[in-house]
C-alpha cells in the first residue's frame, strides 16, 4: 500500500517508521512547497499535488490547517480518510463546535465573535471569565485571550479585532471559563467497517498552552466510559476512518470536551512504547482497510516533550526502559524537537522514574516533571 501524508512534519515521519514493517509506503505531501518527499529523508520524491494522488492508494493528513482547494482535490480522487469535513472541523473553531452539538456530547458554552455586538453578546450569554479563540489558525496556546474584567473588555476588543482582520474569514470563539480539575485526551481508532479501537485516557499537563507531559498510567473506568460515549458519537457522526483525538477538561469527574484533532497527535505519543500497537501503526492500518490493532495499555507510560532543544543528557539515554524520539528538526525555541517516552511496571514506579529523569533535564525546558 502506498499512503500519502499531507503535512511533512514529524507525525507522517512517525506513520513512515509505523508503516515500514507492514510494507505500507508513506510519502509526504508539503503544503507549502508543493513537493512530495520521503518523510524521515526530507528526500525528493515527485513533484506536485496530481502526481502524488495518482501514485497513492490512500490520502491522510497529519495537521488540519490545509487549504481548502488543497482538500477538495483530494476528495476529489476518493482516496481521502478521514474526509475534508473532519479536517476542516480541527482546523475551525466554529465547525467543531458545531459538530460537537449535533453530536450531542458536552462542551462549553460558547458564542461565535465577528464584530463588537457579537462581543457583547457573548459577554451575556457566556459571562466572564471567558476565553477567547481564534476560530482559524490557533494552536499550541497561539491566538488565545482570556477575559477576567470589565475593565478589560475595550482594550481587550482592540487586540482581538486586529486579529480578526488579520485573515480572511477569521472570527473569535467565546468559551465559558472552566474550573477544571485536570486535562485529560483520548486516542482512538475507527476503521473503514466502522469498528472502533480506544486506548486508555491520558492526562496532560500543558505550560503556556503546549503539551509538557502526557501519562497514561491506569484504568480509570468512569471518565474512560463517558470518553468513549463520546468518541463515538463523534466518529459516528462524521463516518471517521482513522485516529481521531479528543481532549477534555475533567470538572469533578464529569467531561466536557475542549477540542478535537481529526489526526494522530501528540498526546498519543506514549502508544509507541506503552501500547501493544501504537498510535501511528493504528491510523495506517485504518485507512488502508487492515484490521485494527489492541490499544491495550502493556506497561504505565509517560511522554515528555522536548522544546526548544536538540540535545540532551546521555545520562537520559541510560536510564532503564527511556526512549528518546527526535524528529530533525533545525533548533528554534518552543520548537517540538522531539519527545521522551519512559515506562515502568507501576503507576508509582513511573512517578519515580519521572523524578529520577527531571534530574538530568532543565526545569525552564521541562517544567512539567519538575512540579
Amino acid at each position: 500500500m502506498k499512503v500519502l501524508v499531507l503535512g511533512a512534519g514529524q507525525l507522517a515521519r512517525m506513520m513512515a517508521l509505523a508503516g515500514a514493517p507492514l510494507n505500507i509506503e508513506v510519502l509526504a505531501y508539503d503544503v507549502g512547497t508543493g513537493q512530495v518527499v520521503h518523510p524521515l529523508t526530507q528526500q525528493l520524491k515527485m513533484k506536485g499535488l496530481n502526481t502524488a494522488i495518482t501514485y497513492a492508494d490512500v490520502i491522510t493528513a497529519e495537521f488540519e490547517h490545509i487549504p481548502h482547494e488543497i482538500l477538495s482535490i483530494c476528495q476529489a480522487s476518493g482516496k481521502l480518510m478521514p474526509t475534508t469535513e473532519a479536517i476542516k472541523a480541527g482546523g475551525d473553531r466554529r465547525l467543531e463546535k458545531r459538530l460537537l452539538d449535533r453530536a450531542g456530547v458536552s462542551n462549553a458554552k460558547y458564542q461565535i465573535i465577528a464584530n463588537r455586538e457579537d462581543l457583547e453578546k457573548a459577554i451575556e450569554i457566556v459571562g466572564i471569565p471567558m476565553v477567547l479563540k481564534g476560530a482559524l489558525g490557533g494552536y499550541d496556546g497561539k491566538g488565545q485571550w482570556r477575559l477576567t474584567s470589565p475593565e478589560d473588555i475595550e482594550p481587550l476588543w482592540q487586540e482581538i479585532d486586529a486579529f480578526i482582520a488579520s485573515t480572511s474569514g477569521q472570527a473569535i470563539v467565546a468559551e465559558e471559563f472552566i474550573s477544571f480539575d485536570r486535562e485529560v485526551s483520548l486516542i482512538g481508532t475507527r476503521g473503514k467497517d466502522g469498528c472502533i479501537a480506544i486506548y486508555p485516557l491520558t492526562e496532560n499537563t500543558h505550560y503556556s498552552g503546549v503539551l509538557s507531559l502526557s501519562i497514561a498510567d491506569r484504568a480509570q473506568t468512569k471518565q474512560q466510559n463517558q470518553a468513549e460515549v463520546m468518541f463515538r458519537a463523534i466518529a459516528d457522526a462524521l463516518g471517521y476512518v482513522g485516529v481521531l483525538a479528543i481532549e477534555f477538561f475533567d470538572v469533578g469527574g464529569t467531561l466536557l470536551v475542549n477540542e478535537i484533532a481529526p489526526r494522530v497527535h501528540n498526546s498519543g505519543h506514549w502508544t509507541q512504547q506503552g501500547a501493544e500497537i501504537c498510535q501511528f501503526e493504528n491510523h495506517l492500518r485504518a485507512v488502508c482497510g487492515l484490521p485494527l490493532g489492541s490499544t491495550a495499555l502493556v506497561r504505565p507510560t509517560a511522554m515528555v516533550n522536548i522544546l526548544g532543544e536538540n540535545h540532551l543528557d546521555d545520562a537520559v539515554l541510560a536510564l532503564p526502559q527511556c526512549h528518546v524520539h527526535w524528529y530533525g528538526k533545525e533548533k528554534r525555541p518552543g520548537r517540538k524537537m522531539g519527545h521522551i517516552n519512559i515506562c515502568a511496571q507501576s503507576p508509582n514506579e513511573l512517578k519515580a522514574k519521572l523524578n529520577e529523569l527531571a534530574r538530568h533535564l532543565d526545569p525552564t525546558t521541562f517544567p512539567a516533571i519538575h512540579q
